[in-house]
């Protein structure tokens, strides 16, 4: 295993994973200024429901566009829209220049991915589109819209249509996608977006610690179980039936069991295999997970409406890459609140199925840095049957080690320290903590989708056909059934707390 990183600190300031925990610690650090009555975060843009001809009738921003919090009302929106535009090219422009990106190239297509982001944002909220036929605290847009016909999609269509016409961008724009390509970092927005999820996390334990303890704890024990079955069953198919040399089986069973393309890089490393092996296993997970965000949440939703967190749990064995997990993790979540608004006119807790998708994926990313170690030593003493002529040292296992999953965690810890150690400050922290996890959270799940869309070329599948097909039948054969039959065994019946 070749150890590129020889201090703890390296790349802290050079590292996607680092600049998401970074990025993710200073939206909660912002959010946590309402303690002393500061509300440093409610400036951030968020779209409002509307509907076409109502708009058209009479136009105005106001309709489209508000800001997170009651104190900046009279901010127009407008002004919090480029206010919002400032921060975050700022601080993600900042995290390029550190990790030596194309600065001016990186801010050019970011502008037009954050304005593509919030249009895309505000015409999933047309009432057509994603008012519910459902009384919810109070309110039921579709008839206060007086809607004679609508898709009742919930909000979660802007996911859809972000994703859609980042498809088309990458897909049938190819020149267009090269110049947004600088700034289409999908896993680095998400990974961004889950630090900002442990917000929610901590929230919730204060509302139903319970089910979050259990939430956690049955996650780590699919995760560890399920990981036990996928990784040897994929490589004894690889070898066998399939014909793959030991490093081809090794990064393809790493890349499709663990976590996708951090796995299968992570592995190919370890075992020093050929560059090509991990790149082409990446470029299958990430077209695959274009296929399972489609099909798999409208899928768990009508065979399983009433285990929302089984759904959840077994999204998060099955999609690969962090960001495919999320956003159909977001996608699920949505599908399950629309069928249950309908039916009871009540609403889960937000983020709660959502949680269920990450935190067994969050166990898996924390297994890659000790996988990588064990199999490096494995493969050197046994398959290559060579003398270990340099140390192996464990700090690889640290270097190796997704560091926005440790921000995810101290943001959660934190919540839960205050909420023991100084439960007088607790309204004042959510009031803050309430509007990063909600608006700021789903501004960057929406830059996720778009991002994703733009740099998935399908065109790259040419030429892998026995990959892609061994791929195709270890995902929907093998993963997804013992995925989803290991989340029925630990989460069965766990319901997610429903919202105030």
């Amino acid at each position: 295993m070749e150890q590129t990183n020889t201090k703890w600190y390296s790349g802290m300031l050079t590292k996607e994973d680092w600049w998401a925990a970074w990025l993710g610690l200073f939206f909660f650090g912002l959010g946590l200024l309402s303690i002393w009555g500061l509300d440093a975060v409610g400036w951030m843009i968020k779209p409002k429901t509307w509907e076409f001809t109502d708009l058209m009738s009479d136009f105005s921003w106001t309709k489209l566009l508000k800001t997170s919090s009651k104190h900046y009302k009279d901010l127009h929106p407008l002004i919090a829209l480029f206010l919002s535009y400032f921060v975050f090219t700022f601080l993600t422009g900042l995290g390029a220049y550190f990790m030596n990106w194309n600065v001016k190239k990186y801010l050019k297509g970011f502008t037009i991915i954050f304005f593509l982001t919030v249009l895309m944002w505000i015409i999933g909220h047309e009432a057509h589109l994603s008012a519910v036929d459902a009384n919810v605290k109070g309110h039921n847009y579709y008839k206060e819209f007086n809607l004679s016909w609508g898709l009742q999609l919930g909000g979660g269509v802007s996911f859809i249509i972000a994703l859609l016409v980042g498809l088309i961008i990458g897909n049938f724009m190819r020149q267009f996608a090269e110049e947004l390509r600088e700034a289409a970092k999908p896993e680095w927005f998400i990974k961004t977006a889950i630090v900002l999820l442990g917000i929610k996390l901590g929230i919730m334990t204060m509302k139903a610690a319970g089910f979050t303890y259990e939430l956690a704890l049955a996650g780590a024990a699919a995760a560890f179980v399920a990981y036990l079955l996928f990784w040897p069953i994929v490589y004894f198919i690889a070898r066998k039936y399939f014909k793959l040399n030991r490093e081809s089986a090794a990064v393809l069973s790493s890349g499709i069991s663990i976590c996708g393309v951090s796995a299968s890089i992570a592995t190919a490393g370890a075992i020093k295999a050929k560059p090509l092996i991990p790149v082409a296993v990446s470029t299958l997970i990430i077209i695959f997970a274009m296929f399972e965000m489609i099909v798999l949440p409208p899928f768990y939703v009508n065979v399983a409406s009433n285990q929302p967190i089984v759904n959840g749990a077994a999204m998060g064995m099955t999609v690969k890459t962090d960001g495919a997990d999320a956003a159909a993790g977001a996608i699920l979540e949505e599908l399950h609140q629309i069928k249950f608004m309908k039916k009871t006119g009540k609403k889960y807790e937000e983020g709660s199925i959502l949680s269920a998708a990450i935190l067994t994926k969050i166990w898996i990313d924390i297994f890659i840095g000790i996988w990588a170690f064990v199999l490096a030593v494995i493969w050197m003493k046994f398959v290559e049957k060579k003398r270990v002529q340099q140390k192996i040292s464990a700090m690889e296992i640290w270097h190796r080690l997704p560091k926005f999953v440790l921000a995810y965690l101290l943001v959660w810890f934190i919540l839960l320290g205050i909420m023991y150690f100084l439960p007088d400050i607790l309204d004042a922290v959510k009031y803050g903590a309430n509007i990063v996890q909600g608006s700021y959270r789903k501004f960057l799940f929406m830059l996720t989708f778009l991002s994703i869309g733009i740099v998935t070329d399908f065109s790259k599948l040419k030429g892998m056909g026995r990959l892609t097909l061994l791929y195709a039948i270890a995902l929907f054969l093998i993963i997804a059934p013992i995925a989803y039959l290991v989340a029925v065994i630990f989460h069965h019946g766990m319901l997610p707390p429903l919202a105030d």
